[in-house]
């Protein structure tokens, strides 16, 4: 009957095989512990900081007044850009490609890039 019990007797000792595949296992389950505890303090800690930056009112810009900025002659906008407090503003004039940057809170203009082509 004990031929029938591939393990033979259960009282005996166990086997230097199974014990060291126990440690293993183990050692693999306290690791996956680590790395999920880990993972989740990364969760929380990106969580954090976007819920901060969204309620907090350090980036609120405020009220902008309306403003007149006057372009010269001839000059027509070719497109609009606003990102970090600055608005940009690229324009055609008579033929010559500028870039204006402009203050949001002030719309006073904070610098100018031209382009021209090479003689």
């Amino acid at each position: 009957m004990n031929n029938l019990n591939p393990r033979g007797n259960l009282s005996a000792a166990i086997d230097p095989a199974e014990s060291e595949t126990a440690r293993l296992v183990g050692r693999a389950r306290v690791m996956m512990v680590i790395s999920a505890l880990t993972t989740a303090l990364a969760i929380a800690a990106v969580v954090t900081v976007i819920g901060y930056r969204a309620y907090s009112g350090a980036n609120a810009i405020g009220p902008i007044t309306d403003e007149i900025v006057p372009l010269p002659k001839g000059a027509k906008v070719i497109s609009t850009s606003a990102s970090a407090g600055r608005v940009l503003v690229l324009l055609d004039i008579n033929g010559v490609t500028e870039l204006r940057s402009f203050d949001v809170k002030t719309m006073k203009q904070m610098g100018r890039i031209r382009f021209a082509n090479e003689p």
